[in-house]
């Protein structure tokens, strides 16, 4: 495929460098979408201009990319509804008398049990990312403030759960994704593929396993023991300077005149999105003729045809409504309120939404300038069998990083290692779960991914703060990753 060579990797290494230095992330991503369409314009300014008004406008051509932004502002509005719902309050209610009746003579700590419950609940919703961070942000960042928690470290918590055990659990849009791309490459069987690539799948389960050990031992390094620090000895919960990506109207909002806060106002709307979720991609991806003839086999068949944005924004808009039927049986808020609290919800949300049309605009410039291709095409011709799941995940994470998309890099990569291990006779299932491996890395980290950006819109977290705490563990992870694949491929 065509591509712009190394001009093509300086659009995105520009927007996410100045993003983590100057803080400034949408200046940084206006200017990374610029200088690509400089490339692309011949170095000609004044259509470069242009074509960038352009992009920002052409992001809506795509449905995927409208359903997300509409899905983004329509969180904002379940969020303050089920705050003014008192059903925040009352689950805040009802963990606080679980912790008080936690007996801690062995030293494990309230703050430890209640980041290990967040995890936990990140790790169980695997039906999908966003809703996984969505459910783990709201549920847990009023608890998090009361015990002094950081927004950095529930940000983390919430990324660190979500993609990586979508991808360890693939009965969800992912592994449909994934294993459609197989069976378009030419392997049968893509099931038995995927499962007997799961064992090789090392980034998943070390990220996993870094959070629990982190929690547990209490022992964070970096950006993250430093936001910790803060918030000890300040009470600060966000550093100085920091900015929330939820607007405080959401993040403050408190129930007026509820008496006895229900936590199942809140239970209940959440619990519904997250079981429509795989429901509307079964819905989304029904069709008159299967290949498969059994039943379970067109369940996943189906899955795999799934629309993920027209998925997640039916849950969540059937959330909303489901919410707001409930409160005004209950007479906790008029229809007037209910407008109201709807599209206050929203306008907290505006700032997240644009940075997501800067992210989608931004992708798509990286595909016009053709930047997975040209690193997959740099790499692939100097591989030796042994080092392919190696430098297939260095590369992966590379790409998955510079454009903020797992799901593209799984496109790219697979089809192109594939063919490679066939030829070079290397091991088919540990490359796919290279390839696997480097995609989460890049979902879990880079600044321009959705799950990212999502993590720091749930917890109310600085983005940059949140990417720039993740970062070193993300980085230890997938430095003990690419290690081992290079053992295995030495040995």
């Amino acid at each position: 495929m065509d591509h712009f060579g190394l001009l093509s990797v300086i659009p995105p290494i520009i927007a996410i460098a100045l993003a983590i230095w100057t803080r400034q992330v949408y200046i940084s991503l206006i200017l990374g979408i610029f200088i690509g369409w400089l490339f692309i314009e011949g170095f000609n300014p004044f259509l470069a201009t242009l074509s960038t008004i352009n992009s920002f406008v052409d992001v809506f051509a795509d449905a995927g990319n409208t359903r997300t932004v509409i899905f983004t502002l329509l969180v904002g509005s379940l969020i303050i509804l089920i705050q003014a719902s008192g059903g925040v309050a009352g689950f805040i209610n009802w963990i606080s008398k679980l912790i008080d009746r936690y007996k801690d003579d062995s030293g494990f700590g309230k703050r430890k049990l209640v980041q290990i419950l967040a995890a936990i609940t990140g790790v169980l919703i695997f039906v999908e990312s966003n809703i996984s961070i969505l459910t783990v942000g709201t549920l847990y960042r009023p608890i998090f403030e009361k015990l002094g928690i950081s927004r950095e470290k529930l940000a983390y918590i919430a990324d660190s759960s979500s993609a990586p055990s979508c991808i360890i659990i693939p009965f969800n849009a992912w592994g449909a994704f994934v294993m459609g791309l197989i069976l378009t490459n030419g392997l049968e069987n893509p099931f038995r593929v995927l499962f007997t690539a799961l064992p090789y799948n090392f980034y998943p389960f070390l990220a996993i396993l870094l959070l629990l050990g982190l929690i547990i031992s209490g022992k964070d390094f970096g950006p993250m023991k430093k936001a910790e620090t803060r918030v000890k000895e300040t009470g600060k919960i966000l550093d100085e300077g920091s900015k929330p990506m939820v607007s405080t109207e959401i993040t403050t909002v408190e129930p007026e005149n509820i008496e006895n806060p229900k936590t199942f106002n809140m239970v209940v709307p959440i619990v519904l999105m997250v079981i429509c979720m795989p429901i509307m991609l079964i819905y989304t991806g029904w069709q008159s003729e299967f290949v498969a003839t059994d039943f379970w086999g067109k369940i996943m068949e189906a899955i795999g045809n799934g629309s993920g944005s027209a998925s997640v924004l039916y849950s969540v808009t059937f959330a909303v409504i489901v919410a707001i039927i409930m409160y005004l049986i209950q007479r906790i808020i008029s229809f007037k309120e209910a407008i109201d609290y709807t599209l206050k919800g929203m306008s907290g949300m505006v700032s997240l939404a644009l940075l997501m049309v800067l992210a989608f605009a931004l992708g798509s410039l990286c595909k016009q300038l053709g930047t997975g291709f040209y690193v997959a095409e740099v790499t692939k011709s100097w591989l030796s069998p042994g080092l392919v799941p190696f430098v297939v995940f260095i590369t992966s994470c590379f790409i998955a990083f510079s454009t903020g998309t797992s799901w593209g890099t799984f496109s790219i990569m697979i089809a192109i290692v594939v063919q490679m291990a066939d030829v070079m006779n290397a091991n088919i299932y540990m490359s796919i779960a290279a390839v696997l491996g480097g995609g989460v890395f890049g979902d879990h980290c880079s600044p321009i991914s959705d799950t990212t950006i999502i993590s720091s819109m749930a917890s109310a977290s600085d983005h940059v703060d949140h990417v720039k705490t993740q970062l070193p563990y993300a980085l230890f992870a997938g430095g003990i990753t690419a290690f081992l694949y290079l053992i295995i491929g030495i040995l």
